[in-house]
């Protein structure tokens, strides 16, 4: 009975931040049937005007303090500039209130460190939109990966590129990188042991529009991930090789986001060799051409279904997918890459 009655539980949800991002978490949250009420804040009266006129259900409010302080709300959505992550989310958190933060957690491991022991110390859900990890067609590739049917991995190059929208508050590594690292990190199960970028800067002095990471894991495997917000082409692209099979994941396609194909080059001893000692002569290498799979993916929208997630959570009292600790992981790369692009400024 007492599992039911914390089911049927419905949750006050405050906002803080309705830009860019807010108006989409804000569609997605007054659809969940388990939040009897959404206050959305803003200092922008114009950004919170259209959001009142759009979904008419909503309260709003210019001040933070008012949803901070309001013991009625249980938890806070933040979808506020990279910079203002920590204080927000940590204010919250000592008010005991659950938080979800976009992307990324915080500016450095420390502030992120700190958000997980003040939830940990508070009771509290601390959850990190990394969107992505909820895409059908992400989640479709971790099961290849996890069944083995792509072999040993090898590489994975990851590429997310687009003209606009050009930021002055991160650089493009910071805003767009995230995804892609937690996308990989998602996929293989393991931290780096070594990160290195290099980036350059166009627009803007200091502020980074062209950055290529590479990371290196302990299996062996690497990735490779380039980001821009100064390319012609809007790009969303991850390539996956493995020793088996390689994966083409495209999210800009409405067909074909996910792609498998059934080649590869193959290593194998001479058939004629009897020895025990092998050297670069002994092998043959043999192209293995097959077939291309597209398999359909029943899509629902990644950010539906991060935001019913994290109700879910709160209700069971369940760790999220994308918790404190995976947001820590991700700003410990942007963090480290960080590093190599201040020696090159």
């Amino acid at each position: 009975m007492k599992d039911k009655q914390k089911n049927n539980k419905k949750l006050s949800i405050g906002q803080l931040g309705c830009g860019y991002w807010g108006p989409n978490l804000v569609r997605n949250l007054t659809a969940i049937d388990q939040i009897s009420k959404l206050t959305v804040c803003d200092t922008n009266a114009e950004m919170l005007k259209k959001a009142a006129t759009k979904f008419p259900g909503i309260e709003t409010t210019h001040s933070p303090d008012k949803i901070l302080n309001d013991p009625s709300i249980d938890a806070v959505v933040l979808a506020l500039p990279a910079a203002m992550h920590y204080q927000y989310a940590k204010a919250a958190l000592l008010k005991k209130k659950h938080i979800l933060v976009e992307k990324p957690l915080a500016t450095s491991v420390k502030e992120a460190k700190n958000l997980i022991q003040t939830a940990k110390d508070n009771n509290c859900i601390l959850m990190v939109g990394h969107t992505f990890i909820f895409n059908m067609a992400v989640q479709q590739i971790k099961k290849y990966i996890d069944d083995g049917d792509l072999g040993d991995i090898y590489y994975i190059f990851s590429q997310r590129l687009n003209l606009g929208r050009v930021r002055q508050d991160v650089n493009a590594m910071w805003n767009l990188a995230p995804h892609d690292i937690s996308i990989i990190l998602y996929w293989l199960g393991e931290q780096p042991t070594k990160v290195k970028a290099k980036g350059q800067s166009f627009l803007q002095e200091g502020i980074d529009d062209l950055v290529f990471l590479h990371l290196d894991f302990p299996s062996g495997k690497s990735a490779h991930i380039h980001v821009t917000w100064l390319d012609p082409l809007k790009t969303r692209k991850v390539i996956i090789v493995g020793s088996r099979k390689m994966v083409v994941y495209d999210d800009v396609s409405t067909d074909r986001k996910i792609m498998v194909y059934d080649k590869g080059i193959d290593k194998t001893l001479q058939n004629n060799l009897k020895h025990e000692i092998y050297d670069y002569a002994s092998f043959q290498l043999k192209n293995r051409v097959g077939d291309i799979i597209i398999p359909k993916i029943d899509f629902k929208e990644p950010l539906a279904l991060e935001c019913q997630h994290f109700v879910d959570c709160i209700l069971k009292n369940e760790k999220p997918i994308t918790d404190g600790i995976s947001g820590l992981y991700v700003v410990d790369i942007l963090e480290k890459a960080q590093k190599n692009l201040n020696k090159t400024l």
